[in-house]
């Protein structure tokens, strides 16, 4: 019999969180952290913030749950939000990121095979992360996380990120490809940001090939690079672009927008979800997105994110053992030349919640889009020394 009831699939701090106020988590202990990490960029709007407590306490009081069965006036509501914010023009509702993943890796196979091939065929990336189901977990760049659960899904072919000739090659290699399937920014690889043009390359090698353009902003999406999606950065629009994490601030939903040819492909019978877009997910999300949109935290995003890559890169800019300092608004990383996976433990002693990735050299942060000026020096400071204590900074002070 297992020693534990619930199951070891992570390795987690020992800490427990009782209530969290905005940008800050307070334990069992009472002891308060700021929270550069969202839940994994979920809570974008921090924790306990007015309006999707009201929406959630508001609609739980109604009508919970009904079933795809029936309409969902929320769920249309939704759908227009996002459709409208992103230029798609419909969307399928699920319950995760994973979930809106597998959604548009089965819209490009059955798009593929109306097409009359037998093996479609999507392009996915090294260093990628799309999820944990077995169609996405195939998807995904990281052999590490695969191992164990062969057989694979068969239908990719994987190609550096970053590198559009490599794409090309494949296009005069290989009939069978139907998509690309990528992140604007890869998240779980380490905070990669690619080159400005990388999408805008995709793009034109989609519409040359007829393939579709599939985005993965489960990570990227809901204000939190600077745009409310991260393709808007470069003035494209995908085919397919999934989302959630950050799109209900801590209320399971996900999404998977799709336009033109590609929002006809999923028809009765060929794909469904039995809590997706339910009435409270959807009132939840509906106050998320409205509250991004209305308090302009998009661009709140952007102004913090220069704020906190200078003071990042004025007080560890010249150091040997920090390999670059990047970011894309509140997607943020130091990249270390040691392996430093420590620091996430250490950097929870001192009151600060972030994560290493990235093969344990990448210390990831992604705060919340209503942090303020004040919060975010805390984060520079704090972070900044670890870090000068961590890797021996013999001008530093323990």
């Amino acid at each position: 019999m297992a020693a534990e009831p619930i199951m070891n699939t992570y390795n987690r701090l020992s800490v427990a969180f009782d209530h969290g106020e905005g940008a800050w988590l307070y334990d069992t202990d009472g002891n308060k952290y700021l929270d550069a990490l969202s839940g994994i960029a979920v809570c974008g709007l921090g924790h306990a913030h007015p309006a999707v407590t009201h929406a959630i306490s508001e609609q739980a009081s109604k009508l919970i749950h009904t079933s795809n069965l029936y309409t969902i006036p929320l769920q249309q509501q939704l759908a227009e939000r996002l459709t409208r914010i992103s230029g798609m023009d419909n969307v399928f509702f699920g319950n995760s990121g994973a979930e809106a993943n597998e959604a548009a890796i089965k819209l490009a196979r059955r798009y593929g095979h109306q097409k009359g091939i037998d093996l479609p065929t999507v392009i996915v990336m090294e260093g990628s992360f799309h999820g944990r189901t077995m169609a996405t977990l195939s998807a995904t760049g990281n052999r590490s996380a695969q191992a164990g659960f062969e057989p694979l899904v068969g239908g990719f072919v994987r190609a550096p990120y970053n590198d559009v000739e490599a794409i090309r090659n494949i296009a005069a290699n290989n009939s069978n490809v139907v998509a690309i399937l990528v992140e604007p920014i890869q998240g779980e690889g380490g905070v990669v940001i690619p080159a400005d043009d990388y999408l805008n390359n995709l793009r034109d090698i989609c519409d040359q090939n007829g393939w579709l353009l599939m985005l993965d902003e489960v990570q990227t999406g809901n204000g939190r690079t600077g745009e409310y999606f991260a393709y808007q950065h470069n003035g494209i629009l995908p085919d397919v672009v999934t989302t959630a994490k950050g799109l209900g601030n801590g209320m399971p939903i996900g999404a998977c927008l799709a336009r033109g040819q590609a929002a006809d492909i999923l028809v009765p019978g060929t794909h469904g979800s039995t809590y997706g877009g339910n009435p409270l997910a959807c009132a939840a999300a509906l106050a998320t997105v409205d509250t991004i949109v209305d308090e302009n935290l998009t661009e709140r995003a952007s102004e913090l994110c220069q704020r906190i890559l200078s003071g990042f890169r004025q007080q560890l800019g010249d150091a040997s053992y920090i390999k670059d300092i990047r970011g894309k608004g509140l997607m943020l990383a130091i990249e270390l030349n040691e392996a430093g996976s420590e620091l996430a433990v250490l950097a929870k002693v001192k009151g600060i919640l972030l994560n290493v990735t990235g093969g344990g050299r990448v210390v990831r942060m992604l705060p919340p889009l209503i942090m303020s000026d004040t919060e975010a020096d805390l984060l520079v400071n704090t972070l900044s020394r670890l870090i000068k204590i961590y890797c021996a900074d013999e001008g530093a002070d323990a």
